[in-house]
């Protein structure tokens, strides 16, 4: 709704108009506007230091600036990359891997689904299998006629005929407009926008279970609660809805709960969590920690124009399912064959960065480009992601990224990187 504000608008385009011709390095926040849309959890992380960017105008942890005390510096970015990075990012990605971090996701953008014809409204637009038991979480994107990605999310069944979309904080409206186009005019569906009535926070790392353990008298052992599933917990006296997922390749849970009663629940957390060297985090972090885990974006990776079998999202295709958008698109493309697919490379020179956009180069010729990329601090690679044609996308295939006019050596890898078994995310105890 800001967008619509004349005053948001005014304010923003004389930023815009005044910085024209300014150098804007990678990494760099809008000043104006800012401050519009706050989670329980901001003033907590404010105090600890918080280097704030702003997504579909809330205010978002980048970084913890404290967490570069003493922090070790594995690795340093070229000059126009760092002007905008904190060693921080790395203590946070570190801490991910090792112990446990705490990463405000308020911002996630939360739909709700109701009515006697949300299951079928929403297995015909998903591409994966909706008509799951009560307490299931299940990953699928949502497709266009040509099987194209319009939306990816995650679906969770938390009653009969209620469910929960939970997808990027920019990509709402968005996701939320492709969902109402399909809602039919019965009044069997009922669709709501309810990002702003929950908190949400991502607890995630090995130490996770033994903190929220910690945190609640419920069961989250892995045979009470397994991974894609979730459940109710009671923290400090308040209701939270508990999805057992990751978005960054490690055990962990993302816990939904009354804005209202947000901030008692990150202190419970956090008291819990600091004796066994909790920190929390910012969406740098995340965003290392799911490239080395080949988790996809959607407008990067995934986008209307691309398919889940180009994806590498088959995993997610259910072709023998009742009919869905895009099911015929994808018979067809399957029976034809890819021409294209997405790939892992690693870059040679772990000092070179590419952002997004660089050309992939097979030996003279531009055969591709980077949708994203960054460094990976576990395996201590320069890491992009980008689609190329299915003769050079086997694993091994020598390429090149052109970075700042610079064409650096890259090798297509298996994917993920990290953790290819899951034994991280899935591992029981």
């Amino acid at each position: 709704a800001h967008y619509a504000d004349r005053g948001y608008a005014r304010t923003q385009a004389f930023e815009t108009y005044s910085t024209y011709y300014d150098i804007h390095y990678p990494g760099e926040e809008r000043r104006a506007g800012r401050g519009l849309k706050l989670s329980p959890a901001h003033s907590r992380l404010e105090a600890l230091g918080a280097v704030f960017g702003e997504k579909a105008g809330w205010e978002r942890p980048n970084w913890v600036e404290t967490n570069a005390i003493g922090s070790p510096r594995s690795w340093t970015p070229p000059a126009w990359v760092e002007r905008h990075w904190s060693t921080a990012i790395e203590a946070e990605h570190v801490a991910t891997r090792e112990r446990a971090v705490l990463f405000d996701e308020t911002s996630f953008s939360k739909l709700e689904v109701s009515g006697s014809g949300a299951l079928a409204l929403l297995q015909r637009l998903a591409d994966n299998d909706l008509d799951k038991p009560v307490g299931t979480v299940t990953y699928t994107q949502l497709l266009n006629e040509r099987g194209g990605i319009e939306c990816d999310l995650t679906v969770t069944r938390v009653s009969r005929e209620r469910f929960m979309l939970v997808t990027g904080s920019a990509f709402g409206l968005h996701d939320l407009a492709w969902v109402r186009a399909h809602v039919p005019d019965d009044g069997s569906v009922t669709l709501e926008d309810v990002t702003a009535r929950h908190a949400c926070y991502g607890l995630f790392g090995p130490r996770s279970r033994e903190i929220l353990a910690r945190a609640t008298r419920d069961d989250v052992s892995d045979a009470a609660f397994p991974y894609l599933s979730a459940r109710g917990l009671s923290i400090d006296g308040a209701s939270v809805l508990a999805l057992r997922v990751t978005y960054v390749g490690e055990l962990g849970w993302e816990m939904y709960v009354a804005t209202a009663d947000g901030a008692a629940v990150w202190d419970a957390l956090w008291r819990h969590g600091a004796p066994l060297g909790l920190l929390a985090g910012g969406y740098r972090a995340i965003d290392s920690l799911r490239l080395e885990k080949g988790y996809r974006y959607w407008s990067a990776e995934v986008t209307p124009e691309h398919t889940p079998l180009e994806a590498g999202l088959a995993f997610c295709v259910k072709l023998d399912k009742s009919e869905f958008i895009g099911r015929e698109a994808l018979r067809t493309q399957k029976t034809a064959g890819l021409t294209r697919k997405l790939v892992c490379l690693t870059l040679a020179d772990p000092a070179a960065i590419a952002l997004g956009g660089e050309p992939i180069l097979s030996g003279e010729a531009t055969i591709g480009r980077v949708t994203s990329g960054g460094y990976g601090y576990t395996v201590g690679a320069s890491i992009a992601y980008g689609y190329v044609p299915v003769a050079q996308a086997s694993v091994g295939t020598r390429l090149a990224v052109e970075v700042f006019g610079n064409a650096v050596g890259a090798t297509v890898r298996r994917e993920p990187l990290y953790d290819p078994q899951g034994q991280k995310i899935k591992g029981g105890g």
